[in-house]
């Protein structure tokens, strides 16, 4: 930031600068070209227009000047803004949330445009309508993240397709804690055009989804995150081991998170199911989940620490290893490793190794 910037906050003046001097400032403080300098002057100063008391308030809110700079060289019209109509109501809204302090500075660095004079006519509205639909919401975590990721400030009428896409949402029958989960986790669903998310929608119901099925929301939310080729990417994937667009599909309805996996975590996964434990395909196809579980975390661990209960003859009965790879890791250390006092050292060491190299002729795991 130049000293010029600083000499300009720190020159107190009760009149409002004249244009030229905020072009000045704009041009040799901030580093707009003169052409733009010029356009936001003439667009959005007045006669009232005092920038210095603009700057003088932010600050006297404890925000830094490093922030302050940031925020009117990302929205200019800042400073142009009457400090008692438009930016204090506007903090103070905020402020109401939970947002204080740096916290309040990191959220205006991210959206800038919260503090300008578009918020109470263009943005309020559509907060009101999000902060409705959050549910049990503590200190409004939610709510604040999903405005930090919601770039609803471009859009054209932003409370009107707000409103209209949450209807349509609430018409699908994703309503309530379902609802506000989807919005927080994908804000770009309140403003999609309204043909886009029927779109959207209609092709996960053309994967096989129902209105009334609960795995409707975790379908929209993993399409919304994936494109049309990295979807064929990853059919194409599952094709290559042998399953069928049926059996893809299938597995997808049963876990929609599945194609969110990395294709190299998907590979490397049914390599190893199919590879090293020997389950048949339609294991995976009839639990889908398991493609999801981290391998070095949960499932090789487990896989080495049974496959030394089976060589030392510890285990009686084989178990199931899909339900192995269920259990909470609690469960799982008392019922496989705390159990037996002998052997609990080398059976912790093994699973918390990270060695995940298994040898071939491992015994086979029941898969059922």
């Amino acid at each position: 930031m130049t000293t010029l910037f600083y000499r300009y906050l720190h020159t107190v003046s009760s009149s409002p600068p004249s244009k030229s001097a905020i072009i000045t400032y704009l041009t040799q403080t901030l580093g707009f070209p003169k052409p733009r300098a010029v356009f936001y002057v003439n667009r959005f100063s007045s006669t009232q227009t005092n920038p210095q008391s603009v700057i003088l308030f932010l600050k006297s809110h404890g925000f830094n000047l490093t922030d302050i700079h940031k925020w009117v060289t990302q929205s200019p019209q800042i400073l142009f803004s009457d400090v008692e109509k438009t930016l204090k109501p506007n903090i103070h809204f905020f402020q109401d949330l939970g947002l204080t302090g740096s916290a309040l500075g990191k959220f205006i660095s991210k959206k800038p445009v919260y503090l300008s004079n578009r918020f109470e006519e263009r943005l309020k509205p559509c907060v009101d309508i999000v902060k409705r639909l959050m549910l049990d919401d503590r200190n409004n975590e939610n709510l604040i993240r999903t405005l930090r990721r919601c770039n609803w400030a471009n859009v054209n009428q932003p409370v009107v397709k707000v409103a209209a896409n949450v209807k349509y949402l609430e018409q699908c029958g994703i309503v309530g804690a379902q609802l506000a989960t989807l919005i927080t986790r994908q804000p770009r669903l309140l403003i999609m055009s309204e043909s886009d998310l029927k779109e959207l929608v209609s092709k996960v119901l053309d994967m096989g989804f129902s209105i009334d099925n609960r795995m409707l929301v975790h379908a929209i939310f993993t399409c919304t995150c994936l494109s049309d080729q990295t979807f064929e990417r990853k059919l194409e994937l599952f094709r290559s081991y042998g399953f069928t667009k049926d059996e893809f599909l299938s597995m997808f309805k049963k876990a929609p998170g599945l194609l969110r996996v990395s294709e190299a975590k998907l590979k490397t996964g049914i390599g190893f199911f199919l590879d090293t434990v020997k389950f048949e395909r339609e294991v995976l196809v009839r639990r889908p989940a398991c493609l999801m579980y981290s391998l070095e975390e949960r499932v090789i661990p487990r896989f080495k620490v049974l496959n030394i209960l089976m060589s030392k003859r510890i285990l009686k009965k084989m178990p199931s290893f899909l339900n192995v790879m269920r259990l909470p890791e609690d469960e799982f250390l008392e019922k496989f490793i705390s159990k037996d006092r002998n052997h609990a050292e080398e059976l912790l060491l093994a699973y918390k190794s990270g060695d995940l190299l298994l040898q071939s002729d491992k015994k086979q795991i029941r898969s059922s």
